[in-house]
């Protein structure tokens, strides 16, 4: 005898009714497939249903025009790509490592996962961020969620406030790595490409609209180059038309559907006013600092241009690349020991941090403290640092705009000190000394490329004033 269908969750009576009469007065739905799944699993709830659409859904297509503040609000320069980690909370989700099934917890896949956008991709072309869902948190309590990401987290991984900026981060986002959670359903609703990290087909209705999505999404290939899977995944990508169709049939009416109900169920009129949903705030800024080491591979290309990757783990042989490396460390690392050990230090602040004297002054007692430093450079704002190379005087490199980037580099200032440091060690290997390399640097400024990216850095000695500190 065939084994009874397990209750679909949500539409199922053990949820809907209490001695056989629905608990609640009106069960909203957002779109007519919902009702033909509740009239089949539960016909006794089916009179209180009422279609209304999604108000989630409504303000994030609202807050659509607003992308680029939240992706500024998440630190994703421009031309860098975000990837968000979305996981639900049972142990067939993304995160979950079989945790209620094999008595695991969580922690095998976490690392798993985290380790190969460590070792895959460069801090500078992509930005990571996770939404794991509050159940998560409950389940396993904040101190163990950060714990098991505290180093991702050093890596510039950002956790996102899974009830306050999921959504925001979402409509940020280039890419969705994800499972049968709403949030992942959302991405693809919105048209954002999204790679299934699982894929539990027997734990969903086979009626759903999900169970069909995860049938069509593309699934991550664990044996395969994670990195070549998002590039493909971007690249190839387009949308599925299920997930934007059954989200809600009646986008944009939510505000205006729910609140006819309400009124009607209070039996008052309404305001006379239009009905509108609260705006997706905007997020406080997430700088994304990376403080464990970075391992820079970079070559020289050209005169005074410089190819440069920067890992949070070691890249490994790469095919095509060749090349010098070095290693870039925050002065803020907890990896306090790579410090005597770093080719270059960087920090970043505001430039009249009294705490630091001056960019010029720190830059000067870093290389006094680190002999085995060669290069120091303080980030003073988004497309600029202060540098100082053994021996020399103090130096600005400053972005050269790019168009549409409204002043905003689209590198992390502290890479353009690791490619001086590569251009200048070139110098030991050729006839032109490192000090005029460093004078054609001063007259020509710098071209540096990150991925298929180009930056232009000027490179201006500091007056005296501010060389003194």
């Amino acid at each position: 005898m065939a084994a009874a269908p397990a209750p679909v969750f949500g539409l199922a009576p053990e949820w809907l009714l209490s001695r056989g009469t629905p608990v609640a007065d009106a069960l909203v739905l957002s779109h007519p497939e919902q009702y033909e799944r509740l009239s089949a699993a539960c016909p006794e709830a089916a009179p209180t249903a009422v279609l209304a659409g999604d108000p989630c859904f409504d303000r994030m297509l609202a807050a659509r025009p607003y992308r680029e503040r939240f992706r500024r609000a998440l630190a994703v320069r421009p031309g860098q790509r975000l990837v968000l980690l979305n996981s639900t909370w049972n142990s067939d989700s993304l995160l979950g490592d079989g945790a209620e099934g094999r008595g695991g917890n969580g922690s095998d896949a976490v690392a798993a996962l985290l380790d190969r956008v460590a070792a895959e991709f460069p801090v500078d072309e992509y930005r990571f961020a996770a939404v794991l869902h509050p159940n998560v948190w409950h389940g396993h309590g904040p101190g163990q969620i950060r714990a098991w990401l505290d180093r991702a987290r050093r890596g510039g991984l950002t956790l996102i406030d899974p009830l306050k900026g999921w959504r925001q981060a979402l409509l940020a986002a280039d890419a969705v790595i994800g499972d049968h959670g709403s949030v992942t359903y959302y991405a693809a609703a919105l048209g954002t490409p999204v790679l299934l990290g699982a894929a539990p087909l027997d734990a969903l209705d086979p009626d759903a609209p999900i169970s069909a999505f995860m049938q069509e999404a593309p699934r991550l290939d664990p044996a395969a180059s994670l990195a070549a899977q998002i590039e493909q995944l971007i690249s190839r990508h387009r949308p599925l038309a299920g997930p934007a169709v059954f989200t809600s049939s009646v986008p944009g009416e939510s505000a205006v559907r729910l609140r006819r109900l309400f009124y009607s169920m209070m039996g008052a009129p309404e305001p006379g006013r239009p009905a509108s949903l609260k705006p997706l705030p905007l997020p406080d800024y997430e700088p994304g600092t990376v403080t464990v080491p970075l391992h820079v591979l970079t070559q020289v290309i050209g005169p005074g241009r410089i190819a440069l990757g920067r890992w949070t783990e070691p890249p490994g042989v790469r095919s095509g690349e060749g090349g010098e490396a070095h290693v870039a460390v925050h002065e803020d690392t907890r990896d306090v020991d790579q410090l005597d050990l770093a080719d270059v230090i960087f920090r970043d602040g505001a430039p009249d941090d009294p705490r630091f004297g001056s960019p010029s002054v720190w830059t000067a007692e870093v290389l006094r403290r680190h002999h085995g430093c060669s290069l120091a450079a303080y980030v003073t704002g988004p497309s600029e640092c202060v540098v100082r190379v053994r021996g020399e005087e103090p130096l600005r490199l400053v972005a050269v705009p790019a168009a549409g980037t409204e002043g905003v580099s689209g590198v992390d200032p502290a890479a353009f000190a690791s490619a001086l440091y590569a251009w200048l060690a070139t110098g030991s290997h050729e006839a032109v000394t490192a000090d005029e390399r460093l004078a054609r640097a001063v007259t020509d400024g710098l071209c540096v490329r990150t991925g298929s990216r180009l930056h232009g850095v000027r490179v201006v000695p500091l007056p005296p004033l501010e060389s003194v500190g």
